[in-house]
This record gives structure tokens, sequence and C-alpha cells, in this order.
């Protein structure tokens, strides 16, 4: 009779026993998350960061995204997690049908250096609406994919360095291989900064790393090799960027089709300018 009663007063005990198999995994991951930001220093992941340098090149852009947040030292908010790939991958797509046709056009004699309206390919178009219909497909590939695409991957890039601090100053240094890895990762860098026309938002980023460091300096606390990686990379990312405009600082043409205080001008458009027109 008591052991019936027991049964009776917990009616879920056998139903919570059979669930845990459901659940383990969530709460393995939480607590491993949690040992990890208590044991404040994680190893340089040369796997994640390979893996990254070389999808980025060979792929185009940040296809193991959700590595870098799996491997986040700090539990990343699944709310911003979820708009920021849902916002990644339409900005990717729209960027993708953009570029298939800007693609397609190059063949036929289109011309990054000059503006949509200026291309003789496109000047000479019956009717002139289809002008249009190509600016509006220029606005959607440069301007409204470029936005949905780079904001999300910078921010989760952000996200992942702020949480890549250790107390321990010693732990504060990279292994010789990371440092292999910072020039092509620097250099992929400097080309989506170039080409995406995205300075302002990268140079922002920078900043907000620079002042995190600065900030998390004042409590005694470094960057581990992981934040070290990507603070150099975009440091080198800039200094690129910085040898390139003044490179190109006195070009005319370009000067024409990047008007403004800021002027990053695009690798294709250096290419269809003084590259391909040579041929």
């Amino acid at each position: 009779m008591e052991a019936a009663a027991r049964r009776r007063q917990h009616p879920g005990a056998a139903g919570g026993a059979a669930a845990q198999p459901g659940v383990s995994f969530l709460q393995a991951r939480h607590s491993a998350v949690k040992a990890d930001e208590a044991a404040g220093t994680a190893p340089f992941h040369l796997d994640l960061w390979f893996y990254f340098t070389l999808q980025n090149w060979i792929l185009d852009f940040g296809r193991p995204i959700a590595m870098l947040m799996e491997r986040s030292p700090r539990t990343l908010p699944r709310a911003m997690i979820y708009l920021s790939i849902i916002t990644f991958v339409m900005g990717a797509s729209i960027h993708l049908v953009g570029d298939s046709v800007n693609h397609r056009l190059l063949f036929s004699g289109y011309q990054h250096h000059l503006s949509v309206r200026e291309n003789p390919i496109i000047r000479n178009l019956k009717p002139e609406t289809l002008i249009d219909s190509f600016e509006l497909l220029y606005y959607y590939d440069e301007y409204l994919g470029h936005s949905m695409w780079y904001i999300p991957f910078f921010l989760i890039l952000f996200m992942y360095f702020s949480g890549c601090f250790t107390p321990t100053k010693a732990e504060s240094s990279m292994p010789g291989v990371a440092l292999l890895l910072v020039m092509p990762s620097g250099l992929y860098y400097w080309y989506l900064v170039t080409e995406g026309q995205i300075f302002i938002l990268f140079i922002f980023t920078f900043f907000a790393m620079l002042a995190l460091v600065l900030h998390q300096k004042r409590k005694c606390l470094f960057l581990d090799s992981n934040g070290l990686f990507l603070f150099h990379s975009f440091a080198l990312t800039l200094l690129l960027v910085a040898l390139w405009v003044a490179w190109l600082w006195n070009d005319p043409v370009l000067r024409k089709k990047y008007p403004g205080v800021i002027y990053v001008p695009e690798p294709w458009a250096f290419y269809t300018l003084h590259v391909s027109s040579r041929r």
C-alpha cells in the first residue's frame, strides 16, 4: 500500500526517466558551455579556422558559419542566431542571383568600372525601360543583398570575439600554424571589404573589437589564441585596404565610379579597367 501510494504521489518519475535521453544532449551541451566558460580559455581551433579560411576561398563566403557559432566561447542568444541565419541565407540568395547575371554580362562586354547606365551594352538597350530593370538588379545585388549578407556575418564574428578572453596572460599567444593562416584570412576579408563595398561596416566592427580589448584589459583579461587570430586578421585587412586605396588614389576613372568621401575601388572594376581591356 505504501509503495502504491508513493507511486501515485510521483506519477511523473517514470516519465521523467524516459524523457531523460531526449533532453540529455541539450543538458550536456549547456553543461559543456558552462564548463568552458569556467575554464576561461579555449585551445586554438585549428580545424575551425583552417576550414573557415579554405571554404571561404573555395565556396565564396562563410559556409562554416554554423561551426563558428557552435565553437563560440559564450552562449549566443538563440533568437539572434536564428534571425542572423535567416537574414544571412536570404542575402546570400539575392547576391547569388545577382552575381549569376553579372558574370554572364561580363561575357557580353559589361565593364564593372562604369555605372550601369554608362555601360555600352546597357546604354543601347531597347526599350530604354530595360535599363531601369538592370539598375534594380544592381541595387538588389550590391546594396540589399550585401547588407543582408554581411551584417549578420560580422555580428556573429563580433559575438564570437567577445568571448575570446582569458585571465592568464601566458595563454594570450598564437601557435605558429595560426600565424600562417593570418595572411590568407586577412586577404579574404580584404576582398570582402573592397568587392562588397562594406568598409564602413568593417571599420565599425574593427573599432568595436579594439574598444572591447581595451575595456577587458582594465579587468586584467587578455585575448586568447582564437581572439588574437581574428584580431590580427582584421588588422591585416585594414592595412591591405589602406595600401589598395593609396595605390589607386589618383585613378581618374575609378574616382568617377566611386565618388564621395569613402573611396574604396572594387577589384572587379580594377580588372575590367586595367587588365581585361589590355587583352
